[in-house]
């Protein structure tokens, strides 16, 4: 029988949840302080959280059952309003979610226009004048899909040129996300997720977006696993136009069913894009410049530029990546459906990547709370070192966008580390019970 009150009792989750607090307060003081926050500090907190999330992890897998859902809530709750609190570093990508709102309200499309057309407008109000010079890369149209851009207008509505506005739009939808994943993995492997520093720190503190497009994957894969198929292809339409990265489950979501739900998909898809194409523009030029040109925090393929021309490495990572997604694909045809393997896919992509931004590992981390998998959470510790830029550590030496040899070292090494422990892992065989480990 349960006793009164006994929720409110502390228990020794609450004590990991309240030390992660403290850490993330610490953080969020120094994000509001002048400039940002020192890299190492920042290290050495989400070092600390992610400890002791994974030491909570660890212990309960000796006493099934001891992590509450309301008591994981609680807690991810108070990490992500923290997060509210301290505000974005690191980052000024916000001031174009701002700047598109802005557009969206007063023209009816972010798109065609880049922002230094505007520089000289007087028609730009001061606040949107003062968003509008801290725009990075001002010189390009927006690369956000117009299901973003639709959470950008909502942000502007609520409260025009104010980040807060969208860091807790994302935030909610960050939560439902952890309400799906409570439907599809045990509410311990959830915690990995639900406490990520990585996850809180690019979702609350910075209002990246790609969480956002992330829930409607996730629900997409939810509706399909309960075979509401039709549901399924709008939601994955709506994720897939929120952010192009979604594409890479459609084939796995919509692979067992008819072609009338493959018409749903592409309809909605189709009436979330054509209003904006109407009007002449979309998210596909930057989008293709952004595959052209830009590399940041690369490994195979930065492996390969000094062997290739950039076009050339590119293409070979593409079409690697394309072969691994035909062989994850052929090697579950036929065993009926189940959740896809998005760690996997995910996880190869930033692998050949040419840009691998540590907020692409939310594309990455909800699958590795379905599987959990040493490299995957490895992984969203390590990527946090690429933060670890000139511009960051405000070292003259290096490119604003640079990093010292050693950042990539270690990065990829502690990965490479974590997936060769995982393989041996899951080959080892427990001699008493003749089963597969599967530590990996």
């Amino acid at each position: 029988m349960t006793v009164p009150g006994a929720w409110f009792r502390p228990t020794w989750v609450d004590g990991a949840g309240s030390l992660c607090a403290a850490l993330y307060l610490g953080l969020a003081s120094l994000a509001r302080g002048p400039g940002d926050p020192g890299v190492a500090s920042f290290l050495l907190i989400s070092a600390a959280v992610a400890a002791l999330t994974f030491a909570v992890y660890a212990w309960s897998g000796k006493e099934p059952g001891r992590i509450s859902v309301g008591r994981l809530l609680l807690w991810a709750v108070v990490f992500r309003a923290i997060g509210l609190f301290g505000g974005p570093f690191f980052e000024d990508d916000y001031f174009r979610y701002l700047w598109d709102g802005y557009r969206f309200a007063q023209d009816g499309t972010p798109y065609g226009l880049a922002p230094e057309a505007f520089f000289a407008d007087p028609a730009v109000p001061a606040l949107f004048q003062g968003i509008l010079d801290r725009i990075n890369f001002p010189e390009l149209p927006t690369i956000y899909g117009p299901a973003t851009q639709l959470a950008f207008l909502l942000g502007y509505g609520v409260a025009p040129g104010s980040v807060a506005a969208l860091q807790v739009l994302f935030i909610l939808f960050d939560l439902f996300t952890i309400g799906v994943l409570l439907r599809l993995a045990p509410p311990r492997a959830v915690l990995l997720y639900a406490w990520c520093p990585l996850v809180v720190k690019e979702v609350a503190f910075t209002a990246h977006p790609d969480g956002f497009a992330v829930f409607f994957v996730l629900a997409a894969v939810w509706m399909a696993k309960r075979e509401r198929l039709h549901t399924a292809a709008a939601l994955l339409a709506f994720g897939a136009a929120a952010k192009v990265l979604a594409l890479v489950l459609v084939p796995f979501i919509l692979r067992p069913i008819r072609w009338t739900e493959w018409a749903t998909f592409a309809g909605v898809l189709a009436l979330l894009y054509l209003p904006f194409a109407w009007q002449g523009g979309s998210d596909l030029p930057t989008l293709l410049v952004f595959a052209r040109e830009w590399e940041f925090n690369a490994s195979v393929f930065a492996l390969l530029t000094p062997l290739l021309p950039n076009m050339a490495a590119r293409m070979v990572c593409g079409a690697l990546f394309l072969a691994g997604v035909a062989w994850f694909y052929f090697r579950g045809r036929g065993s009926g459906w189940n959740v896809p393997p998005g760690d996997r896919l995910y996880g190869l992509l930033l692998v050949l990547a040419p840009v691998v931004n540590p907020w692409y590992l939310l594309w990455v981390l909800p699958f590795a709370a379905i599987r959990p998998s040493l490299w995957a959470w490895t992984a969203s510790v390590a990527v946090l070192l690429s933060y670890a830029t000139g511009l960051n550590l405000q070292d003259m030496n290096l490119h604003p966008f640079g990093h010292s040899p050693w950042v990539p070292v270690l990065e990829y090494g502690m990965i490479a580390l974590a997936l060769a422990g995982g393989v041996v892992g899951r080959r080892r065989v427990d001699p008493r019970e003749g089963t597969v480990c599967t530590a990996g």
